[in-house]
């Protein structure tokens, strides 16, 4: 099998597109494309981290052998994006392909977090510091820290954070849709 074969096959076991996967390594979306076609050939560097991105390493992805599931994730592992509005950190490197996807956020001061569309699904979180307002649909509610929150993702929602700190907090989707 060839080496960009391999990779979209994972990419797609993951659930992911070339463009989330491409947002998730810091990488365009054609050189994804040009990779999975075999166009071109990633450094060892970048190779690594569209693994990592897939939730294996180079030892997983040579094997012909079946591996255990990995259960644990060291904070090495997670893969970070930072934006001007938060700092998302995904805790399960390849949660794109279970039922759900954790996430560490940070949203800062008066900001807020792009709108999620209605989908199949239900949201959970854990405020760890500071406070957020939940939208969801035409509703907002205030969630302080220590204070968690589910809610069923059959109308468009986000996050805004109107105070003057940063707020963080745990966000898990169920699909995952981040």
């Amino acid at each position: 099998m060839l080496l960009g074969e391999k990779i979209k096959d994972l990419r797609l076991s993951c659930e992911l597109t070339q463009e989330e996967l491409a947002d998730r390594c810091e990488l365009t979306k054609g050189y994804i494309s040009q990779l999975e076609n075999d166009l071109t050939s990633p450094s060892i560097a970048t190779l690594i981290d569209i693994l990592s991105a897939l939730g294996t390493n180079l030892k997983e992805f040579f094997s012909d052998e079946e591996s255990e599931e990995k259960v644990s994730f060291s904070k090495n592992e997670f893969i970070e994006k930072t934006t001007d509005a938060y700092t998302l950190n995904w805790l399960v490197p390849n949660a794109q392909k279970n039922a759900m996807e954790p996430v560490h956020m940070v949203l800062n001061a008066g900001q807020k977090t792009d709108d999620d569309f209605p989908h199949e699904g239900e949201e959970f979180g854990f405020v760890l510091k500071g406070e957020i307002i939940l939208i969801i649909g035409k509703r907002k509610v205030k969630v302080k820290k220590g204070e968690s929150f589910y809610f069923t993702s059959n109308k468009t929602h986000s996050i805004m954070n109107k105070t003057e700190n940063k707020a963080e907090f745990i966000w898990v989707s169920s699909p995952p849709s981040f």
